[in-house]
């Protein structure tokens, strides 16, 4: 192999792939980033065996082959090469990479060993007649930013470690939940589907293809494989990789309520500065935080929302934030992290709470639209 690319090309490159390199792995390769010349380019490799992706830059290619060496380190030395040439040489069957910025006596070169590119397992691509969807990216990328972060974290339950995507018609809907809370958001295909399905997505694959969204605005196609145990995306000159979960996830239409003796509809700013504030002070009584409402349309007066912590050694806090009450007067117990998390995806100026007392689950959504909606379970209204 023979190639020269551009420097802040190539490094770009090597940092979105890298996000699929495996940290702690009993196979070495897949530390590595695999790179390949085809049709004219470099392409550029990784996988951890759940996520894998792969990218393509604009490159001269004097010579085809290909090589796999150390992510990391590959990174790291491309990183702190000036700008301008960098180029690539790897002789047939030796698993070293030559890489060299610059000529004559102010050359930068390294030479990094690798493993036999021909052990680096083999990524599918967004070809082929299984199922597909078209999506805008940025809403795909605001909806990942508001389901995500609910899903659980530990893989006990396999299914709750990922997060559910539906496609039903010119819908698509994405679901996450860790047993205290479901996050649900709807949103448009670009064209309808022909069939629905339903894939679990884990977690961690699914931040990562937020973060490949990045600022892109041409269409995206979401692609899942005849057998049902990958799901491909391609952006641009971008491809990602991940595993299915296979599973039945919880059905979440039952689990988010319909009706609610009290809404209130209140500042998503202010709210979400006294949740921190008492947070300060939860943190020493299980993350407790209470919520007190006061004051509704029926006697006339405005309403408001207290939102307290207590703790024994540390001392208490509390915050009074105006809203528009319908219903009675209620409280509740919620967890203060579980509230900030959704407070902070949430970046409309207000934002509607409804209650049905303080044993039953809370739901935060968007005024005027129920295309999102946060539950989230009670705690015990007398801790601390």
């Amino acid at each position: 192999m023979d190639v020269t690319c551009l420097q802040d090309q190539f490094q770009r490159a090597l940092s979105q792939v890298s996000r699929a390199v495996a940290t702690k792995t009993a196979l070495p390769v897949l530390g590595n980033v695999h790179l390949k010349t085809e049709g004219g380019r470099l392409r550029l490799a990784a996988t951890n065996l759940e996520i894998g992706i792969t990218t393509s830059i604009e490159a001269s290619v004097g010579e085809d082959g290909d090589v796999t060496v150390d992510a990391r380190l590959l990174s790291e030395f491309v990183n702190t090469l000036p700008a301008g040439p960098v180029r690539l040489r790897a002789e047939p069957g030796k698993f070293n990479l030559q890489v060299q910025s610059g000529e004559g006596k102010h050359a930068i070169k390294a030479g990094i060993n690798g493993l036999d590119p021909d052990d680096f397992p083999v990524i599918p691509t967004v070809e082929g007649d299984g199922f597909s969807a078209i999506v805008d990216p940025q809403s795909l990328r605001e909806m990942i930013t508001q389901v995500e972060f609910a899903a659980a974290s530990d893989e006990s339950r396999p299914v709750l470690a990922g997060v559910l995507a539906r496609f039903d018609g010119e819908t698509l809907t994405l679901a996450a939940a860790d047993g205290f809370r479901l996050a649900v958001r709807e949103g448009r295909l670009l064209a309808p589907v022909g069939e629905r399905l339903d894939a679990i997505v884990p977690a961690r694959a699914i931040r990562e293809l937020g973060r490949i969204l990045g600022d892109r605005t041409e269409p995206v196609r979401l692609a899942i494989t005849p057998n049902r145990s990958q799901l491909l995306v391609k952006v641009d000159e971008t491809e990602f990789l991940s595993r299915l979960i296979d599973g039945t996830f919880p059905d979440y239409r039952q689990i988010v309520p319909r009706e609610f003796n009290t809404r209130l509809e209140i500042g998503r700013d202010m709210l979400l500065h006294a949740v921190r504030r008492a947070s300060f002070f939860a943190r020493d009584n299980n993350d407790v935080v209470r919520l007190a409402v006061s004051g509704s349309e029926e006697d006339g007066e405005p309403g408001s929302l207290e939102v307290s912590a207590n703790a024994a050694e540390r001392g208490s806090s509390q915050s009074f934030v105006d809203a528009v009450v319908r219903g009675p007067e209620t409280q509740i117990a919620f967890n203060a992290r579980y509230l900030v998390d959704v407070l902070t995806v949430l970046r409309n100026g207000q934002v509607t709470i409804g209650m049905n007392g303080s044993n039953q689950a809370g739901v935060l959504r968007l005024p005027e639209t129920e295309e999102y909606s946060h539950v989230i379970m009670p705690m015990v209204i007398g801790a601390g």
